[in-house]
């Protein structure tokens, strides 16, 4: 069932929102070559307490780490861990934070210390398709309008859309109704309403669109071994303009 947030519920979430964005810029700030996915996660754990939440993901199904870090082939879920960040390397970060009974969920991928020019022209699409994905968020349109913006603005680009994963409602819980696929699927689709909080999140691949699941039971790579990006941001529906809430 979606869950339309009333001003009250708005007057909550937004510091979530505004703490995950700001915690998101934050370990973007501490990537550099050297550093290493389980010191970037402790270095989000205590941002995430010096801001008065917590993690919306550590422990969620048994989720081990405070952030997603994805490194390069990975597209989502990935472990902290010793592993190194070397220049040329791409992170993807997804932050949660749950503060005041609310969650903001928000998502980047970073470069480390540089790169070539394809590869920062797939992280300049796959940003660019996350905004085209938000531009559909208004009261009236249906999530079909949202999917097709982001498919079509990727796919035009020369790159294709993860299908295994999607965009999906966030407030109280993590993951709320509707789903929001980055591809159009076929049958019926939710009407988007004014009050609804979603979190738009293109994952895009180099390569081709099929995914693998490696054995730790999260980690998710691409199955062609090609670079994958993801960007994400929560959003609110509303008559007019729709309000980007992790916008820092």
């Amino acid at each position: 069932m979606t869950v339309l947030k009333t001003a009250k519920d708005l007057e909550l979430m937004r510091p979530a929102c505004k703490a995950a964005g700001q915690v998101l810029r934050e370990i973007g700030e501490m990537i550099r070559p050297g550093v290493t996915t389980l010191e970037l996660d402790r270095i989000a754990a205590e941002l995430i307490r010096v801001a008065g939440g917590k993690s919306a993901f550590f422990g969620y199904r048994g989720y081990p780490c405070h952030v997603c870090l994805s490194l390069n082939d990975e597209v989502v879920h990935g472990l902290a861990s010793s592993r190194t960040l070397n220049f040329g390397d791409i992170l993807s970060v997804d932050c949660g934070v749950a503060l005041n009974g609310f969650i903001g969920d928000t998502a980047r991928t970073f470069v480390v210390g540089g790169c070539q020019t394809e590869v920062s022209v797939l992280l300049e699409v796959t940003e660019r398709a996350l905004f085209e994905g938000i531009a559909e968020c208004r009261s009236g349109n249906r999530v079909v309008d949202v999917s097709r913006a982001i498919q079509e603005y990727v796919e035009a680009s020369g790159f294709s859309v993860v299908r295994e994963f999607v965009g999906h409602g966030v407030g109280r819980s993590l993951h709320e109704d509707p789903q929001i696929p980055n591809f159009v699927e076929a049958g019926s689709s939710v009407k988007l309403k004014a009050g609804m909080t979603l979190a738009i999140e293109p994952m895009v691949n180099a390569g081709r669109a099929e995914v693998k699941f490696l054995k730790d039971g999260w980690t998710v790579k691409t199955r062609d071994g090609s670079l994958s990006a993801h960007f994400e941001h929560t959003v609110l529906v509303t008559d007019e303009e729709p309000e980007v809430l992790t916008k820092v």
